[in-house]
């Protein structure tokens, strides 16, 4: 099975920026979508951002929508999340994971969608 390794968490001050990476090793030619998802202690996973492979298009949650980006390279089966402005509230543990379909937002937001993933990059916000 494809693994994904995510990399590029850290502790910051809230304002600050930090970059994700999710590599895949192997091929997965079947893989339509990638995500990061993230929890904190105590909370359910939840969704972050997804980007459609064969299209580009982007999906957001609300909480996140303006501060951060989520890109690929397809050529290195990476991908990425570029976080600004980070908040307290976006501490927590993220993922990064796969799945051969897109949808709508309640397919793509719902971790059940997702076949394969990471085991996470912590990620500190504060003062």
């Amino acid at each position: 099975q494809v693994q994904l390794v995510e990399s590029g968490g850290g502790s910051v001050q809230p304002g600050d920026s930090l970059r994700l990476s999710c590599a895949a090793s192997g091929r997965h030619f079947r893989i339509i979508t990638w995500a990061w998802f993230r929890q904190a202690p105590g909370k359910d996973r939840e969704f972050v951002a997804a980007i459609r492979r064969s299209t580009g298009a982007t999906f957001y949650a609300d909480s996140v929508k303006g501060r951060f980006t989520v890109s690929e390279d397809n050529a290195k089966d990476e991908m990425f999340l570029q976080m600004t402005s980070l908040k307290p509230e976006d501490s927590a543990l993220y993922y990064c994971a796969e799945s051969p379909v897109w949808g709508d937002q309640g397919i793509i937001a719902r971790p059940s969608t997702y076949t394969n993933w990471g085991r996470g990059t912590q990620v500190t916000v504060s003062s």
